[in-house]
């Protein structure tokens, strides 16, 4: 089988970014026109209302129903929350990275993605597995989803009953969990049935790799990927 392994893409070294890089840089996601992104946290609750910072401030409770900076809060259970931005909704639980919302334009007849690189050549969508919030890096070198298992586990996949598969990595051989996702969104556009490989190592990002992209067609121009729908 094909391995995760990078070809020549500038993020075939993700197993030093895992190491290094944070999943808290805002970028741009968008259907032909550009869009401004806001970095949301949930820092607690309390009360039936959400502690909420909005692109670093400082944070302030919302309640139900009360929007702050294009950012509404429709409800709270728990240690989880469900906003809404230009009618896209995200749910966050407590001390989980910051996401962005807001820069995510869907038009389903379109069919369209464009990402923007951020300043060392990534392009890093925030999107969703089976429903699920994830932090999502571009990967062409790898040939499928690639995650950590506490992202798997944070998610609610049973990846312990997939097929184990030994997979080449920077640091050598490991044997992970072949899965299929029963779906993967970014923005708008949403694929079902999507292989993806579970390993043991800690990871920053979600790798989305060829099972997922080799759905479109992709163009790169200078900082911008355009991703077309193929099927």
């Amino acid at each position: 089988m094909n391995t995760p392994r990078g070809t020549g893409d500038p993020s075939r070294a993700w197993w030093g970014v895992v190491a290094r890089r944070l999943c808290t840089g805002a970028l741009l996601l968008a259907t032909g026109l550009p869009a401004t992104a806001q970095q949301v946290a949930l820092a607690g609750v309390a009360g039936g209302k959400a502690l909420v910072s909005i692109d670093a401030a400082a944070p302030r409770f919302l309640s139900p129903g009360q929007t702050h900076q294009g950012v509404k809060l429709l409800s709270v259970q728990g240690e989880v929350a469900v906003f809404e931005v230009n009618g896209s909704r995200q749910t966050l639980r407590v001390g989980e990275a910051p996401v962005s919302l807001g820069g995510i334009k869907s038009d389903p007849g379109a069919q369209r993605i464009v990402l923007t690189a951020d300043a060392q050549g990534h392009f890093l969508p925030p999107g969703q597995i089976n429903g699920r919030q994830v932090q999502f890096m571009v990967d062409t070198g790898a040939s499928q989803v690639i995650m950590s298992e506490s992202d798997a586990t944070r998610i609610n996949l049973k990846y312990q009953g997939g097929q184990k598969v030994r997979v080449s990595t920077a640091n050598g051989d490991v044997v992970g969990h072949q899965i299929r996702l029963d779906s993967v969104r970014i923005g708008g556009a949403l694929v079902y049935d999507v292989s993806a490989i579970v390993l043991p190592q800690p990871m920053a990002f979600v790798l989305l790799g060829n099972s997922f992209l080799t759905r479109f067609q992709l163009q790169r121009t200078n900082d911008q990927l355009t991703l077309d729908r193929r099927y």
